[in-house]
């Protein structure tokens, strides 16, 4: 890069220290700034430092909002906000240009590549690759030979990392080729950074991000096998997976079905898609699993990622998959070193973008070399492997470098060393001011129109420390908007534009059942968990009112937490110590995760099931979610054993947040499949709370007095109490309360106005007035309402002739029973499936995962 007409930088910045036999993007060796750098530097000043950190809060508190994070490997509860920068990565448009055509040629050559190692081999046949190092490579699928998809490209989208050398070239240092990433996370980059900085993105011409998306879909809607509107599916491995937001995000950005491999199935020789409605035909799968997890029948037989019978669907020509399967024998990092003599060999000339100098280990001459050289290299492994990060040979100790050269020497094949040319450097906000952190960035190339379309910019990594030398998502790095400055201002151009055109209306309806299965049992546990914590609420209110609490009450309220959330063994008579310090079993029934019924079990899996059908909530319900989260997180310190404070206080802001999702489900969701399954969930397990709470409270027969505070605990859990003594001008009578607590239809917290939603549901579920049968659910349903409908309040208030309230036991068990059997029956019509075929043999002889 040019170094003349640089300028000295602004005083906010004179802090800034280039680190020495490093390339720094914005400033030359004598620390004056580079000429592209010089507006953005000079407005960044400007803010200061204390106005860059405020951008910098603003930036997460909209990522963590939007749900942007990043799942660890290995460690599925363990999730981190989607970090960025506010100091942007800059490119010059001439610059731009060489690094645009370089990425371009290296996808059309990789695309080559594949052709050839899956047909004629012409590479192998001509000694310009070793065979040993693509048919012993775990990324070959012999399964996949011959297999061709529609098109002139076969190698659909194909990233590149890169770095800057000393020299300030750019250069190769790894490809992905099979599901690669980053592309939803660099548009979610550009979508933050044109909230936070708004006017400085529009004054610095930046190139748009649009026109990538747009080839996207036009490319996969091009290869549908079958002509017409295309059914394209984006495979995800589920809710685990590192980078599940970005195919969330990009599921909702294309307009395309976010699936997993259990919604799919192959018959007759087609992929089909599972939903309420029925099956439906796929054409294009966008797949996000890896090669060797996506179907168990060929492939690895214990995946439950995949989906049984893809590969012989793909051979037919019934299905699409991009990229296709196999193409990850292209990640392999010991192809650069052969890159050179690949290029001559396919192109006739050398690569406008070089690769990084790369030895393979199972060369011998290779071998001796990297052995000899061992702490001037970074050592990668032939297959990629979760967990598993490159080793930096300089930061090795004795001990270290002798256990790396065993390794080496043990398994010489699956291994590679490339040059240690570290990674130039870029301003980043860290530790209060602005300091050069190493930097990768990963460009992404799309196939459109026989060539390939280049997103104008990318997914630029920097390390957490500047003493770190591998930029890793799972070491802790964070990203930063790549900005390409174009030399004029850019046309206005976004996906949406061709958003009508290429979608219908059938397939944004499109919605698998596992999703609206997860949305019901999401309405089903926020009722069991707001359920709970309102019963805890009132239990902790009444035993620290001012007045001493009847041992009787006392007994009833804690026996009844038992019995509605289930969280045996609990309060129990033949335990008494128990009821003479209950704080301990109180605070447990609250935080402990891992106890089936407590609320922090009820919240996480409700949590859980949030993240399977994220794609169908709004941006305000994640606001919610998260805000959830946080409250979650912040209930242990604030319920500490032996505290001062009220605990029931703690638990308002998890009441509040559970309301807001559910207000949100009313205001913010359609009226489909998916709004209607949440809303049955949710009427299902508040007929099911209502009726046990009921039977713990109100069937047992104390005196009078004690019978008038489990009556208003009663009517406090069902959020009633203020309406009843507007009503009723009165102290709790038990009558008045059960036609509040049951038969109000008016009440939206009532038995009956539950019965009455879940069978409107069921009624336009099931064709409304088109079909006159009662489905098995219906009909379960249809006897509750009717045991509901034909009882009166005054003769379930009565004692019988043993003195108890047999009337109202025998019909809250009956309720409860006949609600337990339909939800189990709509489970059963909706929901489950038969499972999928498995591989009979094992094919993973030798394989040391």
């Amino acid at each position: 890069m040019a170094t003349d007409n640089l300028t000295p930088p602004p005083e906010a910045l004179l802090q800034y220290a280039p680190r020495d036999g490093r390339f720094d993007e914005a400033f030359a060796a004598d620390s004056r700034i580079r000429p592209h750098w010089q507006y953005v530097l000079d407005a960044l000043s400007r803010l200061g430092i204390a106005g860059l950190q405020n951008r910098q809060h603003k930036a997460q508190r909209i990522l963590r909002d939007d749900g942007a994070n990043y799942n660890m490997v290995g460690q599925p509860q363990k999730t981190r906000v989607w970090g960025l920068d506010p100091v942007p990565l800059l490119i010059g448009s001439e610059e731009w240009s060489r690094i645009e055509a370089g990425l371009s040629e290296r996808a059309e050559l990789f695309d080559l590549i594949l052709r050839d190692l899956y047909g004629p081999r012409e590479l192998i046949r001509n000694r310009i690759l070793p065979a040993e190092l693509i048919l012993s490579h775990s990324g070959f699928l012999r399964a996949c030979q011959g297999l061709n998809m529609p098109g002139e490209q076969q190698l659909i989208l194909h990233a590149v990392d890169m770095v800057r050398g000393p020299d300030g070239q750019m250069q190769v240092v790894a490809d992905r080729t099979q599901a690669p990433s980053g592309a939803g996370y660099a548009l979610e980059n550009r979508t933050v950074m044109s909230r936070i900085l708004p006017s400085l993105i529009r004054d610095s011409q930046v190139h748009r991000l649009a026109l990538f998306f747009q080839a996207l879909r036009r490319k996969l809607n091009s290869l549908a096998p079958n002509g017409g509107t295309p059914r394209v599916v984006i495979l995800t491995p589920g809710a685990y997976s590192e980078t599940y937001f970005e195919h969330t995000y990009l599921a909702n950005y294309l307009g395309y079905s976010l699936v997993q491999g259990g919604d799919l199935t192959v018959r007759d020789g087609f992929v089909w898609m599972k939903s309420l409605d029925g099956l439906h035909r796929v054409d294009v799968i966008l797949r996000r699993v890896d090669d060797i997890w996506c179907d168990p029948v060929e492939l690895r037989g214990d995946s439950h990622l995949g989906v049984p019978g893809l590969l012989e669907a793909v051979r037919a020509g019934n299905v699409v998959v991009a990229n296709p399967l196999g193409s990850g024998i292209l990640e392999n990092p010991a192809l650069l070193k052969y890159m050179p003599r690949i290029s001559e060999f396919f192109l006739g000339h050398p690569l406008t973008l070089p690769s990084a100098r790369t030895w393979w280990l199972g060369d011998p001459a290779d071998r001796e070399y990297v052995l000899t050289h061992l702490p001037e290299l970074i050592i990668k492994p032939t297959s990629r492997r979760p967990g598993q990060q490159s080793v930096y040979g300089a930061q090795l100790d004795e001990k270290g470098l002798a256990h790396w050269h065993r390794e080496l020497t043990r398994n010489p094949a699956q291994w590679v060393a490339q040059e240690a040319n570290l990674p130039s450097t870029s301003p980043t906000l860290q530790r209060g001011g602005l300091r050069p952190s190493p930097t990768v960035l990963r460009g992404f190339a799309v196939a459109d129109e026989g060539s390939y379309t280049v997103m104008s910019g990318g997914l630029t990594r920097v390390a957490s420390s500047g003493r770190q030398m591998v930029v890793s998502n799972q070491l802790g790095a964070t990203s930063k908007d790549t900005w390409v400055l174009a030399s004029e201002p850019q046309r206005l151009t976004t996906l949406r534009e061709q958003q009508t055109s290429l979608l219908s209306g059938e397939q944004s309806s499109d919605l698998p059942s596992r999703v609206v299965e997860n949305l019901f049992w999401m309405g089903r546990y926020s009722e069991r968990a707001e359920s709970a914590t309102r019963l805890l609420r009132t239990t902790f209110m009444q035993l620290n009112s001012a007045s001493t609490l009847p041992d009787s009450v006392r007994h009833q309220l804690l026996q009844s937490v038992t019995e509605v959330t289930g969280t045996q063994p609990g309060f129990s008579p033949q335990d008494p110590q128990t009821f003479d310090n209950p704080e301990t079993e109180l605070l447990n029934v609250i935080l402990d995760s891992g106890r089936f019924g407590s609320v922090c079990s009820n919240v996480q899996a409700m949590l859980s099931c949030t993240e399977e059908a994220r794609e169908m909530l709004s941006g305000d319900t994640h606001r919610v979610l998260s805000d959830l989260r946080d409250t979650l997180n912040d209930l242990p310190a604030q319920l500490q054993p032996d505290s001062l404070a009220a605990p029931e206080e703690a638990l308002d802001p998890l009441i509040t947040s559970l309301l807001a999702l559910s207000g949100l489900s009313q205001e913010s969701m359609i009226r489909g499949f998916g709004w209607r399954f949440l809303e049955m969930g949710r009427r299902l397990e508040r007929t099911l709370q209502t009726t046990l709470l009921l039977r713990a409270l109100l069937v047992p027969v104390l005196d009078d007095d004690a019978e008038e505070q489990l009556l208003e605990a009663a009517l406090m859990c069902g959020e009633v109490l203020v309406t009843y003594r507007r009503r009723y001008r009165s102290q709790p009578e038990l009558r008045n309360a059960l036609v509040l607590l049951l038969l109000d239809r008016s009440n939206p917290r009532s038995l009956q106005y539950q019965l009455d939603q879940l069978t409107q549901h069921l009624y336009e579920l099931q064709g409304g007035a088109s079909t006159s049968l009662l489905s098995e659910e219906r009909r379960t349903l249809l006897e509750a309402r009717t045991l509901l409908q034909l009882s009166r309040a005054e003769q379930l208030a009565e004692l019988d002739d043993q003195g108890q309230r047999q009337a109202l036991d025998t019909l809250l068990s009956q309720l409860f029973e006949r609600l337990t059997a339909t939800a189990t029956l709509i489970a059963g019509h909706y929901f489950e499936h038969q499972r999928n075929p498995q591989q009979l043999v094992n094919t993973r002889w030798g394989d040391e995962e």
